[in-house]
């Protein structure tokens, strides 16, 4: 066993939880939670759907490594919980975790600091999203503002498809994100660290069947060809990794994220989508996917993340104020 890594304590491996990407969570966590044991980490699955969190504390937990996804894990109130506790977590804290899951939210944010992301109207309708239609052109993208992997994502191409479109994001959150649609080319990156010593993965450019990179072909099909090196033209990698670690730092993210992006087919400009602060590990996932490329095994990926575990108010706690 590793002595550094026995150090890291006990550490409980948040899966599964209440959101719709349950799922995947489990998936996540399972693997995560193999990582760290064959790391020699002292690591055990704990599902907050089944358990309640306060059992972290007198079970005698220090770390937790978070592979929960979308509302209630990935949205600032696990990690809200985990400050109360006093037990480090791996990612985003509070403020930016609640930032990132909200689309809208992040898209004014990057907007007002300068950051290109596509035109957007906010909507609470049908008729809201048909006008939106109008103004924004076609194709258009409407989702839930705070949901992830496609949940509830429809392209709409002709006016006819907004009340649908707008029902299906509705079942799912109250605030629904009408978003231009970018045609061109799909890239992710990720980014490992906190503050000027973030840096971001090789890009991985995304080829989906008949270019719909939905629930079903990201995580169960194995038609999606994820291109690393992307092949883009030259300077363009570089381009795109430092304006997303400008994204990654205007949320105050930290620890590890990845971002979506899409490149404008004719203008090659990069538009900023959305950045996930409790990335995906499966076997599908893509942060894996771009570490392998940098030379990061996917239990090595595994122990920086939970290296990198803090408190937002750590020193504050220290300080005996707290």
């Amino acid at each position: 066993m590793n002595p550094l890594n026995a150090n890291s304590g006990k550490v409980a491996v948040l899966m599964g939880g209440a959101s719709a990407e349950r799922e995947i969570s489990l998936m996540s966590g399972q693997g995560v939670l193999q990582a760290l044991r064959s790391q020699g980490v002292d690591a055990h699955a704990f599902d907050p759907a089944e358990r309640d969190l306060s059992e972290l504390k007198r079970d005698g937990f220090s770390r937790c490594f978070i592979t929960l996804h979308g509302r209630f894990g990935e949205d600032g109130t696990v990690q809200g919980a985990l400050e109360l506790l006093g037990i480090a977590y791996t990612g985003s804290g509070v403020m930016a975790s609640s930032m990132a899951i909200d689309k809208v939210m992040t898209k004014r944010l990057w907007r007002a600091d300068g950051l290109p992301t596509p035109g957007w109207r906010q909507v609470d309708s049908a008729d809201a999203t048909e006008q939106a239609f109008v103004e924004l052109g076609s194709p258009m993208i409407v989702k839930p503002a705070r949901e992830g992997s496609t949940i509830g994502l429809t392209k709409v191409g002709a006016l006819g498809q907004c009340q649908a479109a707008y029902a299906l994001a509705a079942q799912h959150d109250s605030e629904v994100l009408c978003e231009q649609f970018i045609s061109g080319d799909e890239v992710t990156i990720a980014v490992l660290g906190s503050g000027a010593s973030a840096r971001a993965l090789p890009l991985i450019r995304i080829i989906a069947a008949d270019g719909n990179y939905d629930y079903q072909n990201k995580y169960f099909t194995d038609t999606t060809q994820y291109l690393v090196p992307a092949g883009l033209p030259a300077g363009e990698e570089e381009q795109i990794q430092q304006m997303v670690l400008k994204a990654y730092r205007s949320l105050g993210c930290r620890g590890w994220a990845r971002a979506d992006v899409m490149i404008d087919r004719q203008t090659r400009q990069p538009f900023l989508l959305e950045i996930n602060t409790s990335p995906g590990m499966t076997g599908h996932s893509l942060v894996p996917m771009s570490a392998k490329a940098a030379g990061i095994s996917y239990p090595a990926l595994c122990l920086q993340v939970l290296q990198l575990a803090t408190l937002d108010y750590a020193d504050i706690a220290v300080m005996g104020v707290a």
